[in-house]
């Protein structure tokens, strides 16, 4: 279903994919991990026919991403990060626009529209702007718009971002309905407990070039590791994640630096003369002397 073949992108100087290659077959839910800056925005969006890539090749669904770029895009459903939407619509307005894009039927967009919105709980939504709505609500009707038209491909960039707990369940439990279905599913995450029990194989990418490939279970048992995430960790330099977390505690918690002040010579601020115990410093002017008590009562008779 997703072929990738010694894909590269390249944006000036910066080499964003270094040729990787990899292949999600039909049935499978393969996670895409990668810290930031790994080239996993890149990758989808050059699935999805946003971007032209640089050199290798990516099928779709059997369909050349460059080529047939339109064939492609009607056999994929496409959760982006961001979740961007025309906000000025209304949510029966925007899955309406998805479902004529598909060539739907309204009639058929209107019952699946209904009962997607009821299954997650946001009946009362369907009339309502989009620009109104809390994160999470948005990222539930983005989540319905890329199933609407029963796609061949998933392509899910953290799909539950925004979502609550129950809500997150459900998209995990869809998400494995679909592999069962013959769907292909690319997962991209950074929520690695997710991925691990959502996920049987995972690819990791750095710096723009795949580090590991293989089945969730054999990658944590092969590194000896407890986890998906300190495999993660260890594959991409976060090991040392620690020690860089407690640096910054200690940046915000010292004291700051004493900073010169700037008045002075060229030299920097001059040291004050400080009063000593035997009197005046020698270039302060003498006081004038204050008349004794004595005089001060004569002056008040006369």
């Amino acid at each position: 279903m997703i072929q990738v073949e010694q894909l590269s992108k390249s944006y000036a100087s910066t080499e964003a994919l270094r040729s990787i290659s990899f292949h999600v077959p039909a049935g499978e839910v393969c996670g895409y991990l990668g810290p930031n800056g790994a080239g996993k925005t890149t990758t989808v969006r050059i699935l999805t026919g946003v971007l032209r890539p640089s050199g290798g090749r990516a099928r779709v669904a059997g369909f050349d991403v460059a080529e047939q770029p339109l064939e492609v895009k009607r056999r994929i459903g496409y959760v982006p990060e961001t979740g961007a939407v025309y906000e000025t619509l209304s949510v029966s307005e925007y899955l309406a626009l998805v479902g004529a894009l598909h060539h739907i039927e309204p009639a058929d967009v209107a019952d699946r529209s209904r009962r997607m919105l009821e299954l997650f709980k946001i009946p009362e939504a369907a009339d309502q702007r989009l620009d109104t709505l809390s994160k999470g609500m948005r990222q539930k009707v983005v989540i319905s718009a890329a199933l609407l038209h029963d796609p061949d491909v998933l392509l899910l960039d953290e799909p539950l971002s925004g979502l609550d707990a129950h809500a997150a369940q459900t998209i995990k439990q869809i998400v494995r309905g679909l592999a069962e279905r013959g769907k292909a599913v690319l997962y991209c995450s950074h929520m690695l407990d997710v991925v691990e029990r959502v996920c049987p194989r995972v690819v990791i990418l750095d710096h723009g070039q795949i580090v590991a490939d293989g089945p969730t279970e054999e990658l944590i048992s092969s590194e000896r590791r407890e986890t998906l995430d300190s495999v993660f960790r260890r594959l991409t330099g976060g090991d040392d994640q620690r020690e860089v977390a407690e640096a910054l505690l200690d940046t915000v918690g010292s004291e700051p630096e004493p900073v010169p002040s700037a008045a002075g010579g060229p030299d920097g601020p001059q040291p004050q003369e400080r009063r000593g115990s035997d009197g005046p410093p020698p270039d302060a002017a003498p006081a004038s002397p204050r008349p004794s008590k004595r005089k001060r009562r004569r002056k008040r008779k006369r």
